[in-house]
């Protein structure tokens, strides 16, 4: 028996006008972790959705071998009896379902024609303990946070006898604690003969916990490295993703920094779901012209409850505080008003909040400012098509035109979308969440040179981010936020992780 579990062979793969698999090749040892990394749109998905059968046999070109048997796969049920189990970025999880029935969904136990619930309960709990997860089956998926429901998806992995475990991007929304627990169970499936295929952005998880990586570039197989022998590094990655040497990671900035814009004083906020907690309390920053400002803080501590607070009250209840606008005091009540007094705010969860995926590109980019592109109640399609073909240029969105759906765009360019949106709406502050979650090295490089631009522009921005080392390199200043409450600011030039870290961490008296 050969030591390759999995060959892909010469796999061609393309959609109307666009080639995403030119002749890719891939080799997977038995019993190894082996990783998949490229830019956004390298071909990384398209490459695991033929391989699971999403993209059914006759649809593209080459040849699949597992186990050295050739394989013909019309729908993903013929790859999971092969024992071949994807598990997808965006979680298929049905929230009113309990943990057990999502397990067995579709593979149910039964017992004389009915499901037997007692062996389904037992079953789950089963497969709860081995991936770690201390949750009772008859749980509904929707009460357990994402981190435990990507154990919920493994489990169900498990429940089909998988022999080849294909995770993409599973630690994308998952905070640290989370992200390692994933880590380690991973390890331990390996240490149990089961073979894994992860796809991820995060470099330094791929360099923890891979054996072998290979690299996708514009749709071709660019070298599988071993990382096992100890000589490959986060930069040796990048640079066979992009195919370039990326000496900086972030592009060189100096800020011109004006009048204050935005300033924040006593900002309160209360949970709308846990009477009488206070998510965000006596909070206060300013904000000014050219200046790229940080906010920093750990899971929870309310960096996103506070943007959308200020951002027309779009979080939270019982908000109280003041905000200055130029000096003078301004009233956010709805996101309407927000948007009328320059202030705009692009979602930590582009794919839900920011965008409409099934709409192409030119009603996206128009959709938060169409009063400007409308006569008599009527909008103007010819304006609206030329100022999202300009923004396609001008900020390099990687589409055949404007009338692509946003849906079929990588991660990266759906990112530049939103920007496009908000930067369309003229605003003074630009409040940016997770602007590069998700997203590979080189996008994120091209989007850090958008917020420059931005910044020169004179407009005043607020980077909330959970990359400390993405702060550090594109902030001038940056505020730490601690259990609701901001302990501290510091300049770029006392930046430093551990100061940051230690603001984060501490409690405010």
């Amino acid at each position: 028996m050969t030591d390759a579990i999995l060959q892909m062979r010469g796999i061609t793969k393309t959609f109307p006008g666009v080639t995403a698999l030119s002749d890719v090749t891939l080799t997977v040892r038995r019993g190894e972790i082996h990783a998949i990394c490229g830019e956004n749109g390298a071909g990384k998905s398209t490459l695991m959705k033929v391989l699971s059968g999403v993209y059914p046999h006759g649809t593209y070109d080459g040849d699949i071998l597992f186990d050295g048997e050739p394989c013909v796969f019309h729908g993903i049920r013929d790859s999971e009896r092969r024992g071949i189990v994807i598990i997808h970025q965006e979680l298929a999880l049905i929230p009113y379902l309990s943990i057990a029935e999502n397990i067995f969904l579709g593979n149910e136990r039964v017992h004389r024609g009915l499901i037997d619930w007692n062996r389904t309960n037992a079953d789950a709990g089963a497969l709860l303990t081995r991936v770690g997860l201390h949750e009772n089956p008859v749980t509904p998926a929707m009460d357990i946070g994402v981190g435990k429901q990507q154990l919920v998806e493994i489990a169900k992995a498990l429940s089909k006898e998988v022999r080849l475990l294909i995770l993409d991007e599973p630690t994308a929304a998952l905070n640290d604690e989370d992200s390692a627990h994933l880590l380690d169970l991973l390890r331990g499936l390996r240490d149990q003969g089961i073979t894994c295929v992860i796809i991820s952005h995060k470099l330094n998880e791929i360099e923890a916990i891979a054996d072998s990586t290979t690299i996708l570039r514009d749709g071709r197989t660019i070298e599988t490295l071993d990382m096992r022998s100890g000589t490959v590094s986060e930069d040796r990655i990048i640079s066979g993703m992009v195919g370039r040497d990326l000496e900086h990671r972030f592009p060189p900035h100096t800020p011109d920094i004006g009048e204050e814009v935005l300033r924040i004083e006593d900002w309160t906020v209360h949970s709308p779901t846990q009477h009488g907690r206070r998510v965000v309390d006596g909070a206060g920053l300013t904000l000014r012209a050219g200046e790229i400002v940080g906010l920093a803080g750990l899971m929870g501590a309310g960096r996103t409850e506070l943007a959308m607070s200020v951002f027309g009250r779009s979080y939270g209840v019982d908000i109280s505080g003041r905000v200055y606008k130029r000096g003078k005091p301004v009233e956010l009540r709805s996101v309407g008003e927000a948007i009328a007094h320059g202030i705009a705010y692009a979602t930590e969860d582009r794919k839900r909040y920011g965008l409409n995926l099934i709409e192409d590109i030119q009603r996206n980019v128009s959709g938060a400012a169409l009063d400007k592109l409308s006569r008599r109640g009527w909008v103007d399609d010819n304006r609206e098509f030329q100022v999202a073909e300009n923004y396609r240029g001008s900020l390099n969105i990687k589409a055949p035109g404007v009338g692509a759906v946003t849906g079929t765009l990588s991660g990266g360019n759906q990112q530049k979308v939103v920007l496009a949106k908000w930067i369309f709406t003229d605003p003074d502050v630009l409040i940016l969440d997770e602007p590069t979650r998700g997203i590979d090295i080189g996008a994120k490089y091209e989007i850090y040179t958008i917020i420059n631009q931005l910044a020169d522009q004179g407009k005043a921005i607020l980077v909330i981010s959970s990359e400390l080392p993405e702060l550090l390199g594109i902030c001038d200043r940056i505020y730490a936020l601690s259990a609701g409450r901001i302990t501290g600011s510091v300049d770029r030039s006392e930046f430093s992780p551990e100061r940051l870290m230690h603001l984060m961490t501490r409690i405010k008296e």
